[in-house]
């Protein structure tokens, strides 16, 4: 039987609804269905019960739109569907473009897919989930050189990209894509959690002229949605990456951005009447972090790698949601306002960001003595520009100046020209297999390059 329910409240994007008395009220996270004053449908979820759930007067939900509210109106009916959101999953879902219900936005016609899948699940831990978290590491080359050679991409794990406004984490991730998707088989799942518009239309052509676009599905809660959507996309996009996981195929697993998720988290949590955490976000922060987070994993017959961009609100690291986030990660790239001032793009920071796999057992020995040796020089190169931007250059010792100078052709090597950035730096892209890196890494180290300018290095791909 389908719950029949009227609305008595708008309070913001907060939608109050009473139920009739009698009747089994709907479950949490169940979805309800209403229509404005003009016939436009409205999708709502209900997140919590004003007291009881079942009483003598019928029962109170809150719950959260899905689509915009505009034109909703007091004692609208309210109709349950009895279950929650079901996503279309499958191969019949490639190269789609889907909102955080699971309907299509790209305007191809309706989505044909023989599979719905609830968004919500309960985690089933069985014994063979992380079995190779294990024992065999698989490094899946990115042609990026600083990230081969310093942050190595593992399969199964999850790499986090950290910056302010600018930086260029969107544009890293569209590299990223381009150079992996094409390389390695399995499917990319995208998705665009309360990031701007323009940037799914960007992407979307991007994929397009890359010819990739048929193994991947964009999942989209964008900025000028509703919290209710921002928050809830992010568990569209992990549904869809399980099911191929199921199906034994590897999923590279995009989302842009993790903060916006969180700040959704804590939009809604305040409109709900919760009192914040001492740090200001909401009480629920680490159980919602986590409830998504440790559905990214490996079994053992395929993997989940996740690259999750993070926006970090005015440069500031220690912004409690990004300590959270932090926590999940295996490898975390920081990008530099610094670097991007100076032109030195992708503008990671090789002393600040870090990996939990730059270790000789998965990487061997030479690549990991080669990535010591340019992290220990770059190190010290940041002790001596101090120095120098007070003395000079040539009041250096003569070591001390080869080491300078050899960090500043480092910083400039590993320099790269992006595919996707094509459009804006006139330059074409280049991929730089690793061994091709640590080949010029250790040319530079090696002194071999001593004479040559390090401007020549600049904007280069393998040497």
């Amino acid at each position: 039987m389908r719950q029949k329910g009227k609305v008595v409240a708008i309070q913001g994007p907060i939608v109050i609804v009473r139920f009739e008395a009698g009747v089994p009220s709907p479950a949490i996270y169940d979805i309800l269905e209403t229509k404005t004053f003009n016939d436009q449908k409205i999708v709502l979820e209900v997140v919590e019960y004003l007291g009881k759930r079942t009483g003598e007067e019928g029962s109170m939900a809150k719950c959260i739109p899905l689509t915009s509210i505009f034109g909703l109106q007091r004692n609208a009916e309210v109709i349950s569907t009895g279950s929650m959101i079901e996503a279309p999953v499958g191969k019949e879902v490639c190269s789609r473009m889907l909102n955080v219900l699971g309907e299509e936005i790209d305007k191809k016609g309706p989505i044909q897919a023989k599979v719905k899948r609830a968004i919500h699940r309960k985690d089933k831990l069985s014994s063979n989930i992380d079995k190779a978290r294990r024992v065999r590491f698989e490094i899946m080359e990115t042609g990026i050189k600083v990230i081969d050679l310093l942050f190595p991409l593992i399969k199964g794990t999850r790499t986090g990209i950290l910056g302010g406004a600018a930086l260029g984490k969107s544009i890293l991730i569209l590299e990223l894509m381009h150079n992996i998707v094409r390389r390695e088989r399995g499917y990319c799942i995208f998705t665009g959690a309360g990031e701007r518009i323009r940037e799914g239309n960007e992407l979307y052509n991007e994929l397009i002229k890359q010819k990739i676009l048929d193994r991947s599905i964009l999942v989209f809660g964008q900025m000028n949605e509703s919290p209710g959507a921002r928050f809830e996309v992010v568990h569209t996009g992990i549904t869809l990456a399980e099911y191929f996981q199921e199906e034994r195929e590897d999923v590279l697993f995009f989302i842009d951005s993790v903060y916006r998720f969180a700040q959704a988290g804590s939009e809604l949590s305040t409109l709900l009447g919760r009192i914040p955490s001492e740090t200001g976000y909401q009480p629920t922060l680490t159980s919602e972090m986590s409830d998504f987070q440790e559905r990214i994993r490996s079994g053992t017959q395929a993997a989940i790698t996740a690259i999750e961009a993070v926006y970090v609100p005015s440069d500031d690291l220690t912004d409690p949601a990004v300590v959270c986030i932090f926590s999940y990660l295996d490898s975390i790239l920081i990008l530099s306002r610094q670097y991007v001032q100076l032109g030195l793009y992708p503008a990671i920071d090789p002393l600040l960001s870090s990996s939990s796999y730059l270790d000789p057992v998965v990487l061997g020995k030479r690549h990991f003595k080669v990535s010591q040796d340019v992290l220990k020089i770059i190190n010290k190169y940041e002790e001596l520009r101090r120095i120098v931007s007070i003395i000079g250059i040539e009041e250096l010792s003569k070591e001390d100046r080869v080491v300078f100078e050899r960090a500043q052709r480092l910083r400039n090597f590993l320099t790269q020209p992006f595919f996707t950035a094509e459009l804006y730096t006139g330059k074409p892209g280049e991929y730089v297999p690793l061994i091709k890196t640590i080949e010029g890494c250790e040319r530079i180290v090696g002194g071999e390059l001593d004479r040559t300018p390090a401007e020549e290095l600049y904007m280069l791909g393998s040497l």
